[in-house]
């Protein structure tokens, strides 16, 4: 259980390299578009989050997480995917890169202080 928890933490964390760097690398080019990495990076957030949060709450009791946390972490990440989503589509975008690394910065804050 520990191989397949530690497996799905990686991809995991490689979602979250990809939805940062999909993010910063749109603010240097002149056309806003959300890049696919954004996309695909917060879509896998999401779906390693949720696997994970299966394999730690029934492998250990005393060190599952809080539903509190789990619900703020879920509602933050699709959050993300929402509007990762609404804008893939759209020729030019606004501020949604900037709404994207900010929401990303508070899911990774929500998971390493909120103890």
């Amino acid at each position: 259980m520990h191989a397949l928890e530690t497996t799905f933490l990686i991809l995991h964390l490689l979602g979250l390299a990809a939805i940062l760097g999909g993010s910063l690398e749109q603010w240097r080019t002149s056309a806003k578009l959300t890049s696919p990495v954004t996309l695909w990076g917060a879509r896998a957030q999401l779906l390693t989050g949720l696997a994970l949060a299966g394999i730690v709450s029934s492998s250990s009791s005393d060190g599952a997480p809080s539903a509190g946390w789990l619900a703020v972490k879920l509602l933050v990440a699709l959050a993300i995917v929402a509007v990762s989503e609404m804008n893939a589509k759209k020729a030019k975008i606004a501020h949604s890169a900037r709404l994207i690394v900010a929401l990303t910065t508070v899911n990774v804050i929500v998971a390493v202080a909120w103890h």
